[in-house]
């Protein structure tokens, strides 16, 4: 699914705990109010509300990781014919259920309230009492969601359970995304949202091609969900394909096979490393070159600038020189040092 490289990207904080304890209900009630409505309750305003939620928006996808106590949440048809919202919502549980939905049609096998995820188009009305929770959501476009499920009116209020099939990756993949986010560059913080896009996707349809689709959404989310965890644990010297696959609980061979195009996973690491490497030689002008390849897991100073060499075509020390003498010349030149302190503050800030 293409991401717009062009949208924004957006991260907010918001939580209760700022506010008196008989305002706390109402200032979630404002803070989600552009989405659902808030069943006030003089009991829950009497004793407080807890309640925090992240926002993350990229390439078009929003993403919120939140934590509240028990709460009822409405959309009326009211509000469906008032305001401008149409596109979906998939609520992954990670902790507590999806609690008790009426105001939609809903098949007599469907499950009750369950750990699982839940889909609803804001385009209908539905009504949900639910437990205390941590639920992170994902905000697609109708128009995605129409282009790989059919009927997707039928999607709402559709529960998959967490024992489904797909759906311990998704639960994996968002739980890994909420925690990776606010630290990722927004092209990999895009990656992850999308490739969580296409697993949601994948486990919700039922197209005929829903296996192939399901086989190409789970290879992006792992392979980003490993991606993720190698420039986490860039400068451990044990970081090896071994310890990965069984950190994450994944097929060596699967895995292996999958990263065949970056050269294997072991060529993958080195380049993260090498490329981490290039960084640190720029940034950091007086730490030793050895010192720099010692912390990214290389054995000796020889081995890290041979390959060092074979991957940008010049050794350690000339990439440094080269970066020392852009900085120069950024200094030398207002225009220049505008953006390079710019780049330097929007890199500090990641």
């Amino acid at each position: 699914m293409p991401a717009d490289s062009d949208a924004p990207t957006l991260s907010t904080r918001f939580s209760t705990q700022a506010f008196a304890r008989e305002r706390q209900l109402l200032a979630w009630r404002d803070r989600v109010g552009h989405v659902v409505d808030v069943v006030p309750d003089k009991d829950r305003i009497a004793r407080g509300f807890a309640g925090s939620i992240d926002l993350h928006a990229a390439g078009g996808l929003v993403f919120t990781e939140a934590r509240t106590d028990a709460l009822v949440l409405e959309r009326s048809i009211a509000r469906v014919s008032t305001d401008t919202r149409r596109d979906f919502a998939f609520h992954v549980y990670a902790q507590g259920e999806t609690g008790h939905v009426s105001g939609l049609s809903v098949k007599r096998s469907a499950p009750g309230s369950v750990r699982g995820i839940v889909a609803f188009d804001l385009n209908q009305r539905f009504r949900v009492e639910r437990p205390a929770c941590r639920v992170l959501t994902m905000f697609m476009p109708r128009s995605v969601v129409a282009a790989h499920i059919g009927d997707c009116d039928a999607l709402h209020g559709r529960v998959v359970p967490a024992e489904a099939p797909l759906a311990r990756f998704v639960f994996a993949h968002f739980d890994s995304t909420a925690r990776d986010l606010p630290a990722l560059a927004r092209p990999d913080a895009i990656d992850a949202l999308d490739a969580g896009a296409q697993l949601l996707l994948a486990t919700f349809a039922d197209k005929p091609h829903a296996v192939h689709d399901s086989r190409a959404a789970l290879q992006t989310a792992v392979k980003s969900q490993v991606k993720r965890y190698v420039e986490s644990h860039l400068h451990e010297a044990d970081l090896t394909p071994t310890k990965i696959v069984e950190a994450l609980g994944l097929k060596r061979a699967t895995i292996y096979r999958w990263f065949e195009p970056e050269g294997g996973l072991a060529a993958y690491i080195r380049y993260c490393r090498l490329r981490e490497a290039a960084d640190e030689l720029a940034r950091f002008p007086n730490l030793q070159i050895a010192d720099i390849a010692f912390g990214l897991g290389f054995r000796s100073a020889s081995d890290f600038t041979r390959a060092f060499r074979r991957a940008f075509d010049v050794s350690p020390m000339e990439m440094r020189l080269r970066a020392l003498e852009l900085l120069r010349e950024a200094d030398s030149d207002p225009v220049m040092r505008m953006h390079a302190a710019h780049s330097r503050g929007v890199r500090g800030s990641g």
